[in-house]
């Protein structure tokens, strides 16, 4: 089978958007702050969004199963106060529940978490609970800069996030460091943040030893890891200077790469230069780039087109396309067999 872990609600109902512009109008004016109870969307408005969509991509292209998330530009972290994150995660992260129980063996949550600039990453934790307990996340999105693009919080190696990380590994699930919008003019937010973060996660890791804390600790960086895999050279370099263990030592037992990467060269760059089995299948598909390519005549997303493309031989597809992500979503990999998968 082929999953896709990494997946968002970029085509929800137009009703979300509408509550969220009436929640950001609400900073101005408390007196007119939307209920969640307000938000009116049935089952069948969730069906025509993803059946029209995603769930079409899907079958094209041959994708069984996505990891869900709500749109990572919609998560908006530096906008308002910790509770105005609260409510908006809790609202999205339900809708990425209920499409999941509509079409079960299709789509699986992961959970947004609640995160506001200079806040306690702990407050998180109660959303995060629920996410797992009652809605079955199989994973989290960690933004590494809450700030939207002014990076303000302590890198990823820092006691400040030990406790995302421990409720992490006491459920034993992965984090995907994944940013929002960018508020900062210098950088276009997915053409220059979301690649930046990649690239700046993986640079903080190198620079720490979070590992030797958490030793079963799982993130996944995506966009094919940013920078990472053209400049593997550099970072190996780097990690010398610094004293670290090789890259294989040091990081490659907790640190994954997915697949969103919109060109066969990338593609062919990726899996010459990051082991097998640090690589996860993904498409990000509906979001960044959702054109065909004139080169192709397909989708710039259509990543399951360039794996196939590869040269892989049975075993390497097979663990870029599944097993991989089944040993580093263990709660996936446990829903998958109780379904018979």
């Amino acid at each position: 089978m082929i999953i896709d872990i990494h997946g968002h609600y970029t085509t929800a109902p137009a009703a979300l958007g509408q509550w969220r512009d009436r929640q950001l109008a609400a900073l101005l004016d408390p007196a007119s702050a939307p209920s969640p109870a307000e938000l009116k969307i049935t089952d069948d408005e969730l069906r025509e969004s993803i059946e029209a969509n995603q769930l079409r991509f899907m079958d094209e292209r041959g994708i069984d199963l996505t990891v869900f998330s709500p749109r990572a530009s919609f998560m908006a972290h530096h906008i308002g106060s910790f509770e105005t994150s609260a409510e908006w995660a809790a609202i999205c992260n339900e809708l990425c529940y209920r499409v999941s129980q509509l079409y079960p063996e299709r789509f699986v949550p992961a959970a947004m978490l609640p995160q506001s600039p200079g806040v306690d990453p702990a407050t998180c934790l109660p959303e995060l609970t629920r996410c797992v307990e009652e809605y079955g996340a199989v994973a989290l999105n960690l933004n590494p800069d809450p700030s939207g693009g002014h990076w303000t919080a302590p890198p990823l190696t820092d006691p400040y996030w030990y406790p995302v990380y421990e409720k992490m590994v006491e459920y034993d699930i992965p984090a995907m460091v994944h940013v929002s919008t960018s508020i900062n003019p210098a950088f276009h937010t997915t053409g220059a943040h979301y690649l930046n973060a990649d690239t700046t996660a993986f640079m903080q890791l190198i620079q720490g030893d979070l590992f030797k804390d958490f030793p079963t600790l799982k993130l996944v960086i995506p966009h094919g890891g940013g920078a990472v895999p053209y400049h593997w050279g550099r970072f190996r370099g780097l990690a010398m200077a610094l004293g670290k263990p090789a890259l294989e030592e040091h990081l490659l037992a907790n640190v994954f790469f997915d697949t969103c990467v919109y060109h066969q060269p990338g593609i062919d760059l990726l899996l010459e230069v990051i082991p097998t089995q640090n690589i996860l299948f993904a498409s990000e598909m509906i979001g960044a780039v959702r054109d065909i390519d004139p080169w192709t005549g397909h989708h710039f997303d259509d990543t399951a087109r360039y794996i196939g493309a590869a040269g892989l031989d049975e075993a390497e597809l097979g663990a870029i396309q599944e097993h991989n992500a089944r040993i580093v979503y263990p709660r996936l990999d446990a829903l998958l067999k109780q379904q018979g998968r």
